[in-house]
C-alpha cells in the first residue's frame, strides 16, 4: 500500500493516505485504494507528535503523588455485585472470558486502553483490552488494577482518572462486522462518566459508532470487568476485543 506524507513548509500540518475500513481485504498483496486524513498540530509555535500531546493531557489526571499499584487478578472475583453494564453494539466473534473485580470497598476511579495503532493495509484489531484502577474512598495512594483478557496486539496508554468520585457507565466504539473479506476490527475505543459528571475517552481508533451510553450503577459504581475476546488467529483476520460488561457494587456501609 502506498503510503505517503506531505509537509508544509512550517512543519505545522501533515496529510497521510489511509485505507478505507471496505479496503483492508485479507489480501493483502492486492493494491488498496487510500483515503486522506489531515492531523494539524500547533502549540507554542511547535509541531508536537499526537502521543506528546496525549501523554501531557494524561499526566495532568494522575494523582498529586505517585501510588502504590497492586495488580488485583481473580482473587476478588468473589465479591458481590448489584448489576451488570452492557451496550447493545458488541460484536460477535470470540468468548466471554473471566471477570475480575476490586477488593471490597474499592471502586474503579481510572482506567487504561491497550491498543494496537493503525497498521495501514494490513491486519487492524484496535482496542485490545481496557483496565481498570482502583481505589477506596477518595484515597489515591493505594490502588488495585483489574482487567479481565487484554488480547495479544498493542501498547496502555497513560491512566486517566475521575477528578473525583467513580466510574459509573460507559460507551462502547465498535466496527460492525465488514464481511468475509475485510478485516474486522470491532471493539476500537471506550468512553466512561464518572460519578461528579466528567466523561473520559480512551485513546483508541476511530472505526465504527459509539453505542448509546450503559445504564448508571446509581447508588456505587463500577467495581469489576469481564471481556468478549477473540482468540489468536494465526494469520487470518485477528478482531480482538469484541464486547465488554461492567460489574456495579453498591456503597459499602458506614
Amino acid at each position: 500500500m502506498a503510503l505517503c506524507w506531505v509537509y508544509w513548509v512550517a512543519g505545522l500540518s501533515s496529510i497521510q493516505t489511509r485505507a478505507t475500513p471496505a479496503d483492508r481485504r485479507k489480501s493483502y498483496s492486492l493494491c488498496k485504494s487510500c483515503r486522506l486524513k489531515t492531523i494539524t498540530s500547533v502549540a507554542l509555535g511547535l509541531h508536537m507528535h499526537r502521543d506528546n500531546r496525549k501523554a501531557l493531557h494524561m499526566r495532568s489526571l494522575l494523582p498529586e503523588e505517585q501510588p502504590y499499584v497492586e495488580r488485583a487478578g481473580i482473587q476478588y472475583s468473589a465479591r458481590p455485585y448489584t448489576s451488570l453494564l452492557t451496550v447493545p453494539n458488541g460484536e460477535q466473534f470470540g468468548n466471554w472470558t473471566w471477570p475480575e473485580m476490586c477488593p471490597d470497598k474499592f471502586f474503579a476511579v481510572g482506567f487504561m486502553v491497550r491498543v494496537e495503532s493503525e497498521q495501514y493495509g494490513l491486519d487492524d484489531t484496535a482496542l485490545n483490552g481496557i483496565r481498570l484502577i482502583c481505589a477506596k474512598d477518595e484515597d489515591r495512594s493505594f490502588l488495585y488494577t483489574i482487567e479481565s483478557h487484554t488480547g495479544f496486539f498493542g501498547d496502555w496508554s497513560d491512566p486517566q482518572y475521575c477528578p473525583r468520585g467513580v466510574l459509573t457507565s460507559f460507551q462502547l466504539r465498535v466496527e460492525p462486522h465488514q464481511g468475509l473479506f475485510s478485516d474486522d476490527t470491532a471493539a476500537n475505543n471506550v468512553r466512561f462518566r464518572c460519578s461528579s459528571n466528567p466523561t473520559l475517552a480512551g485513546a483508541g481508533l476511530d472505526y465504527g459508532e459509539y453505542s448509546l451510553w450503559s445504564q448508571d450503577c446509581g447508588d456505587g459504581g463500577i467495581c469489576g470487568i469481564e471481556t468478549k475476546m477473540e482468540e489468536y488467529q494465526y494469520g487470518l483476520d485477528d478482531s480482538s476485543l469484541n464486547d465488554v460488561r461492567f460489574h456495579c457494587c453498591a456503597k459499602f456501609q458506614q
